[in-house]
């Protein structure tokens, strides 16, 4: 067994919604460290990459498609890069969000500039740009800037140049596409599996379609977003969509990826204790990382 880091990226600026900052700490909350040591890990945790807090920040004067708080995002993304660098090589790293705005800098810190997969398991492609995005938001841009599409600024972090080939992005339970999310999926050839897949094919099939997609890779970084859980059993997100997967669906996804021994790092991301139920989400997303990681029925 890998050892495994954990490290915190607290940041909500990506989105209009306050809350998500509190995320690493409810999942922290949820034992994920001690859910962890009882499957036999080694785990050690790194603390939080330090990230300003909204009312210490002068929201930027708004450009084409928004950008609010881009350098702030920018600056904790690089944080995240230099921390994870700093992890020992051979470390399995556990980021934990905040919003999705963080996968710019966890993919990036993780690949260490080598080609890396992402399956990015969500309701959201998060593959906007500046130009389509209808809200401006980061949160709903980090997959499309990990691509190469976007602003330079949030393209080049870490070093310059896309950080991940459209062609080894795979997403799954997806189910609320913008338009130009949908033309530029199309056009770059990324796998895409929305909820009407996983309805038909079922999960096995799919899994089985990831394994073969990225075998033979050595990295693959698994990008979890609570909010790919049906609200009713993951209530404590900020942008839910009804319909995601259901309980059984998730672990059986995370089980299938742990038999294949296919994932290298993992995002746990967008909890909003502020929104949750007895901080279920959370836990709920502790129980997918131990099922990923090795937790077995039997």
């Amino acid at each position: 067994m890998k050892p495994i880091g954990i490290l915190g990226v607290p940041m909500d600026l990506g989105q209009g919604r306050r809350g998500v900052d509190m995320g690493p700490s409810a999942i922290r909350y949820g034992r994920l460290q001690e859910v962890l040591q009882s499957l036999g890990h080694q785990v050690h945790d790194f603390g939080d990459v330090k990230v300003p807090v909204v009312e210490s920040l002068h929201r930027q004067a708004e450009q084409p498609g928004g950008l609010g708080y881009l350098e702030a995002i920018r600056a904790a993304c690089l944080d995240t890069i230099q921390a994870l660098g700093q992890m020992p090589a051979d470390t399995f790293p556990i980021v934990l969000g905040g919003d999705h705005s963080i996968a710019m800098g966890s993919v990036t810190g993780v690949a260490r500039g080598e080609r890396i997969g992402v399956i990015w398991v969500d309701a959201h492609a998060d593959f906007n740009t500046p130009e389509t995005s209808p809200s401006g938001n980061i949160h709903g841009m980090p997959l499309a800037h990990l691509c190469g599409l976007g602003d330079p600024r949030l393209i080049n972090l870490g070093y310059p140049g896309a950080k991940v080939r459209p062609e080894d992005v795979v997403l799954i339970g997806v189910r609320s596409l913008d338009p130009g999310e949908v033309r530029l999926l199309r056009q770059r050839g990324v796998m895409v599996f929305t909820m009407k897949e996983v309805d038909i094919e079922g999960i096995p099939a799919i899994a089985e379609a990831v394994v073969q997609h990225f075998r033979g890779f050595a990295k693959v970084h698994l990008s979890l977003d609570a909010d790919v859980l049906d609200p009713e059993i993951a209530p404590g997100v900020g942008t839910p969509v009804a319909g995601g997967l259901t309980y059984r669906e998730a672990h059986l996804l995370m089980e299938l990826l742990a038999d294949a021994q296919l994932v290298t790092s993992l995002d746990l991301v967008e909890v909003n204790p502020i929104l949750d139920i007895a901080n279920r989400t959370a836990r709920m997303m502790v129980e997918l990382a131990g099922s990923l990681l090795g937790k077995k029925i039997f």
